[in-house]
């Protein structure tokens, strides 16, 4: 995928009806020693789940992902889920492992949009299968390390074929003035494979004619619940 920031080629309208919705539920119990939920929590999580590619095309099963996300005022907690066939990863990354370009080979992706107002302006975040991670300030184009003070976790079962990534990630570095009561517009997505052809999943398919997750036209909605 070439890393262009835009939206439609050469004045293509596309137009987007019926964008999807994600529920983040709220987390009232403690963390575990590792500073992430506890499965039990990540279980009364909905899950969103998406196998098909950014079109939303060519579904593919033994690709598939699921996404859950658990919220309290001072963080916002991801879990992704994804099943894959192969795995290629980076060997280098920077001592945090924070890498540049980390969509060149497999990630799990977010895109959140916390404050409504401006399109062209949201959050990238990405995690790999050996736990390399990036975060990004998307604005009109240009792309800006976040400094978000993101954490993660993540865990290879090659039995079950799955890798599974927890982030944490501090609400302050993704809105001055977290309100729960206010709805975000978000988008998730799957890169698997280090060459052409990769395999390139959408929740919110962008329907662009090649591969683009940079329309947030087709971002969906991220509504904070409480919990139950």
């Amino acid at each position: 995928m070439d890393y262009t920031i835009g939206t439609m080629d050469c004045g293509t309208v596309l137009k987007f009806n019926g964008l999807p919705t994600a529920h983040a539920l709220r987390l009232k119990e403690g963390l575990g020693q590792k500073g992430f939920p506890a499965a039990a929590a990540w279980k009364r999580a909905p899950a969103i789940r998406f196998e098909r590619d950014w079109r939303g095309e060519q579904a593919d099963v033994q690709r598939a992902t699921e996404v859950r996300l658990l919220w309290n005022e001072q963080t916002l907690f991801l879990q992704f889920l994804a099943h894959y066939r192969e795995l290629h990863v980076f060997s280098d990354a920077r001592a945090d492992g924070w890498r540049d370009e980390l969509w060149e080979r497999d990630v799990a992706e977010a895109f959140l949009q916390p404050v409504a107002g401006d399109a062209r302006v949201y959050k990238e975040l990405e995690v790999s299968p050996n736990g390399y991670w990036i975060d990004l300030n998307i604005a009109h184009g240009e792309k800006e390390e976040m400094h978000s003070g993101l954490r993660r976790c993540v865990v290879q079962d090659a039995t079950a074929r799955t890798w599974t990534a927890e982030l944490a990630v501090p609400m302050r570095s993704l809105t001055p003035e977290f309100d729960p009561k206010r709805s975000w517009r978000a988008n998730f997505f799957r890169v698997e494979g280090k060459s052409e052809p990769r395999f390139y999943l959408a929740w919110s398919p962008t329907r662009t004619p090649a591969p683009n997750f940079h329309v947030p036209e087709a971002f969906g909605h991220l509504v904070f619940r409480e919990a139950e």
